[in-house]
């Protein structure tokens, strides 16, 4: 069996540096324009270029999308982008569209494709056709079953990779090819710009009685109808790696690092004990599920991978998610008189319990000793996002260390 790729998401280039020292194998992060995550913070050339260099420094990849679906004008701009790509060497780009496809094939043949999950990709006919253009992995559509991944790796040829999301948020439209959006708002989901109405509270009308809105169900509050709990198969690793998976894909490029560092330190940890000891990955399994239910999730499905979903998959009364931690933030290095240098990112205080997260999975409880400023101010809290400021924790810690508080 083939130990897959851990791929991760990145929104700005700390959540990058956090996912290759927290386990991922490679990273995809978004460009200012091109990729499916306009709200995200997304990065600039030079955070992209010293992202590249940060994961490849760590043996790791880096992978950029560009996946929207284009108009005409904006294959001229795809044009100078992939320009500018050649010149930072991303290991690869993703993409759905054929048009951008070609500007591609055209403009860096040196970069590898991957074809997004918006292409629809369904079939093995449509994984040899994207073999035959160029592409060297394509991202199966999340309504696939294991069982449909399996067929696809038996008819595809050995050096054409399959990549698949394990975890994360789930779309209500095939393959995340979405009208809702445009429909409501006028921003397209096709382009980057979704404004997610899935998560939105739906009533029914009836057409001769206007303005009586009937509940889909009997709930004052109204039903989200379209509100798929999110994906996780953090407990089926032998099932996907059994399906000929060679990467296993996490959504969120725009999480926090505290998501990132939890997700790509949970599936790195059930990966590795997988190929150590099948009887070791099962008796962590406890672990893992505690582990990956310390980020922010809205309960946990295991989509399509046992058959289509059936009305369990589903959130009803609500659209908010489950948070039973928060990011503090990452340890930057320790000054002159032994305290952790931090940017912090939300407030705590001196005497409060929170707890460190470590890269090589152990969690440590700590008492918060003393805070002070830039100027060796002493300080009883920290309630302003994004100060410097300079840490006691009474212990030894490390160099990107993450902080964490758990919430009542």
């Amino acid at each position: 069996m083939k130990k897959p790729e851990l791929l991760i998401p990145a929104s700005n280039l700390e959540v990058l540096k956090t996912a290759v020292i927290y386990g991922a194998d490679a990273v995809y992060i978004g460009g200012e324009m091109y990729g499916l995550r306009a709200k995200a913070k997304n990065f600039s050339l030079e955070d992209m270029k010293e992202g590249i260099d940060f994961a490849h420094s760590y043996g790791k990849k880096v992978y950029v999308t560009a996946n929207i679906t284009a108009h005409n004008e904006d294959l001229s701009g795809v044009s100078r982008y992939f320009e500018e790509l050649k010149e930072i060497k991303p290991d690869a780009i993703i993409i759905s569209d054929p048009g951008v496809f070609e500007i591609a094939r055209e403009i860096v043949p040196e970069i590898d494709i991957h074809i997004s999950t918006q292409a629809n990709n369904v079939n093995y006919g449509t994984y040899r056709f994207w073999h035959r253009m160029g592409a060297s992995r394509v991202v199966s559509a999340r309504e696939l079953s294991l069982e449909e991944i399996k067929g696809i790796r038996e008819n595809i040829p050995c050096d054409l990779e399959i990549e698949t999301f394990v975890h994360g948020a789930m779309c209500i439209a095939y393959s995340g090819r979405c009208l809702l959006s445009n429909y409501f708002t006028g921003r397209d989901a096709n382009r980057g710009a979704c404004t997610h109405p899935c998560r939105w509270k739906y009533y029914l009308t009836e057409e001769t009685r206007p303005g009586e809105y009937l509940p889909v169900e009997e709930n004052e509050r109204g039903t989200y109808i379209f509100n798929s709990k999110d994906l996780c198969m953090i407990e089926y690793i032998p099932e996907l790696v059994q399906a000929g998976i060679d990467s296993f894909k996490v959504e969120g490029r725009m999480k926090t690092a505290l998501y990132v560092a939890s997700v790509a330190r949970t599936y790195r940890k059930a990966i590795d004990d997988f190929f150590e000891s099948p009887e070791l990955y099962r008796k962590n399994i406890p672990y893992y599920k505690e582990e990956i239910s310390k980020c922010t999730y809205r309960q946990f499905t295991t989509g399509f991978f046992f058959g289509k979903p059936n009305e369990e998959a589903q959130i009803y009364d609500n659209n908010t998610y489950i948070k039973e931690y928060t990011y503090l933030g990452i340890l930057n290095g320790i000054n002159e008189s032994g305290l952790y240098e931090l940017e912090q990112r939300n407030k705590f205080s001196v005497g409060e319990e929170i707890e460190v997260m470590k890269p090589d999975g152990r969690n440590l409880t700590v008492i918060v000793k003393k805070i002070t400023d830039g100027d060796g101010n002493e300080m009883e809290s920290c309630p302003h996002p994004k100060q410097k400021i300079f840490v006691d924790f009474g212990i030894q810690l490390d160099r990107n260390d993450l902080l964490r508080r758990k919430e009542d």
